[in-house]
């Protein structure tokens, strides 16, 4: 038995061909069927890796009895959220409208042209849980379509109405301090200061709140700021949420302390995260920062990396049908790998018990009451216990012959430009060249098969296709990559590449009359509403990171246009971020760049290979050097030169000094004169050598 998803390329969808439920994919075929057999639709969001989504599925859609009544009353359409976020978003609104919560599976149920009534999420079939069953849901809606209808149309209507407010239109509003103020504030009372994080469980990661936290920190010398930034992230690192074995990170904790995770390991948290922790160590110089970041990588190479260099989106939280059961252990599997002695002390370290900590097996972690980042920091580091990484590598062998979970292996612009992002910096931070390689090919795999002939980018490739516009957090993440991607390796091509992104961006997303970036584009579906975010969900706001690029594309190309943009944006979500500014941390990062900008930094390198040995002191010190907002360029090659007389005509006027390496900076529309020796760069950079 198939259904029509059996031709989709959406390994959601695709898991879904076989239900007995005549699912549709989204697309005017389902909509002109209910306006035709005059049928409500059923519309069903999820994603490949969401363990409630499977839930549902096995109770409710590989069900007859459900599946007779849905195919009965109904058109039943499915919709991979990560390939429609358009469709997602506006139907996440009319949830949260009607039940004041969202969440996945998401379920709505609507009329034909496309105007919710109805909203939830995860029903089982009966009653259960204290959730309405499906079944009686569906035949009650049935009843009213046929008995009462005006006042499901009524209902429609105003949750419409209820979308159109919520699409983002706010009133111009003035730009201060003070709205960063207030967001470290806010944080600073809903900080644990027990287990880190900030409320109670569940908890998520938000690592953009934490690199906020950590700039904020510098630029106004807030330490307890900086306490709150590395007491989430040592206690992410010591509890379940991470992957003790194989490294990464897990969506969320279930719990306050980090312990027990929901086991799907998704692209956009580990690359946010290894962000984070590279921020943290160059705010700290701590190694064990770096450690975590190299770590992430690691597991991203191994398990996240197809063999043409792009990034898959996610990996299960189910193996053979059960949560987690692919990452915990028992002790005499523990054992039976490293031996007594040495699988004792690994027993102990990680907490992993006879008891157990998750349904009668042990999650390995190292979770204590109070990481104080002052103290006792050290004893997390690999070094501390040198049996460590063998074992590791060891049980990693042993865990690899396990059942492995589901790999969702659609690659997404959005996801991998987040992903090119921490890679780049990576490389960067660290000295790493083989992660800009890495970020490199990943570049090239969107370039090349993830565009229209026309230059138009598509958000989604898989099995040799890509398909969909993208949207604006495709464009807008992918350009942050670039821009930290040639930041890394100074090939002016990268930035060639971020300025023409973001142009194409400007001309598809931006609102000219209002300011900010609508999320989908001229060219994309109508939809109810064209909504324009700036709030942080899992992922920042495209709109937020559209402000940041713009502030460094000014920054490197002297293009005022840039700038402005940037000012615009910043003041049409103004008034909305004022309500609750901690909501919007990624927007106080681009406001801290617009009130405080970075240095700006050029190296010129003579091109002998002398000339490049002479500079490794100086571009260490670069390395090292915590400079939010910087943006640090170079160049080194006569072709670079002529690239960046077109692009940025100020840089291309900055050469070697007397043939010697120099770094040209400046700061507040002051240039200082070419630096060229280690001492004064230190100083410059408040570094002590």
């Amino acid at each position: 038995m198939s259904n029509r998803l059996a031709v989709e390329k959406s390994p959601y969808l695709l898991q879904h061909a076989h239900n007995p439920v005549d699912w549709y994919p989204w697309g005017e075929e389902a909509f002109a069927r209910a306006r035709q057999e005059d049928k409500p639709v059923f519309l069903s969001i999820g994603y490949s890796t969401c363990h409630w989504c499977h839930v549902m599925e096995r109770e409710s859609f590989e069900d007859q009895e459900v599946a007779d009544i849905l195919n009965r009353h109904y058109v039943a359409v499915k919709v991979d959220r990560e390939e429609r976020p358009d469709i997602d978003h506006i139907y996440m609104q009319a949830c949260q409208a009607m039940t004041g919560q969202g969440g996945w599976p998401l379920t709505v149920i609507m009329t034909p042209d496309k105007k919710p009534f109805f909203a939830g999420t995860y029903f089982p079939k009966h009653n259960k849980y204290g959730r309405p069953g499906l079944i009686d849901l569906l035949q009650q809606i049935a009843r009213l379509w046929r008995e009462d209808r005006e006042s499901l149309l009524s209902l429609a209507g105003q949750v419409v109405q209820e979308v159109y407010r919520a699409d983002g239109r706010t009133a111009d509003g003035g730009l201060s301090q003070a709205f960063l103020e207030r967001g470290y504030h806010i944080l600073a009372q809903t900080f644990d200061r027990r287990y880190g994080g900030f409320g109670g469980a569940p908890k998520f990661p938000a690592p953009h709140n934490l690199i906020f936290l950590l700039r904020y920190a510098a630029l106004f010398e807030e330490p307890q700021a900086r306490h709150m930034a590395e007491v989430t992230l040592q206690a992410m690192y010591r509890g379940g949420i991470h992957d003790h074995i194989g490294f990464g990170f897990a969506r969320y904790s279930t719990d306050e302390q980090w312990l027990v995770p929901h086991f799907e390991k998704m692209l956009y948290d580990n690359a946010l995260l290894a962000y984070a922790y590279l921020e943290a160590y160059q705010a700290t110089r701590r190694t064990f920062y770096a450690q975590v970041a190299r770590q992430i990588f690691q597991y991203v190479q191994r398990e996240m990396t197809s063999s043409e260099g792009a990034f898959y989106s996610a990996q299960d939280a189910d193996s053979e049908g059960v949560e987690g059961k692919y990452y915990t252990w028992a002790p005499d599997e523990v054992l039976k790998v490293l031996g007594q002695e040495a699988g004792g002390e690994f027993c102990r370290l990680f907490h992993i018990t006879e008891r157990g900590n998750f349904e009668g097996k042990s999650i390995p972690h190292r979770i204590v009451p109070y990481p104080d980042p002052e103290e006792g920091w050290q004893e997390l580091m690999d070094d501390s216990h040198p049996f460590l990484s063998q074992d590791r590598q060891r049980l990693l062998a042993a865990r690899l012959r396990r059942v492995p979970p589901y790999k969702d292996d659609k690659v997404l612009t959005a996801w991998n430009g987040l992903m090119i992002a921490a890679l780049a910096r990576g490389a960067f931070v660290l000295d790493e060249p083989f992660w800009a390689e890495m970020a490199g090919r990943a570049v090239d795999f969107i370039w090349e098969k993830m565009r229209r002939p026309d230059g138009r980018l598509l958000a989604r490739y898989r099995d040799g296709q890509a398909a969909y516009p993208a949207y604006l957090d495709d464009y807008a993440f992918l350009v942050w990559g670039l821009l930290e991607l040639y930041q890394a390796t100074w090939q002016t091509g990268y930035l060639r590449q971020a300025v023409q992104l973001h142009r194409d961006m400007s001309a598809l997303f931006e609102d000219e009359n209002n300011g900010g970036f609508y999320f989908t584009a001229v060219d994309s579906e109508e939809l109810l509403a064209r909504p324009r975010e700036i709030y942080d969900g899992a992922t920042p706001s495209g709109n937020s990171v559209a402000i940041c690029n713009a502030l460094r594309l000014y920054s490197l190309t002297g293009d005022d246009s840039f700038q402005e943009q940037a000012a615009r944006t910043l003041r049409a979500f103004a008034s909305q971020v004022d309500q609750y500014p901690a909501g919007y941390c990624f927007y106080l990062l681009g406001l801290l760049q617009h009130l405080y900008p970075g240095p700006e930094i050029f190296m010129a390198l003579p091109e002998q290979q002398a000339g490049h040995v002479a500079a490794q002191p100086l571009r260490e010190l670069l390395r090292q050097a915590y400079l939010p907002g910087a943006v640090v360029a170079g160049a080194y090659t006569h072709g670079q030169y002529t690239e960046l007389a077109e692009l940025a005509p100020t840089l291309a006027n900055r050469r070697p000094k007397d043939g010697q390496p120099s770094v040209y900076m400046c700061r507040e529309q002051t240039c200082l004169p070419p630096i060229t020796t280690v001492a004064q760069l230190a100083q410059e950079l408040g570094i002590s050598v």
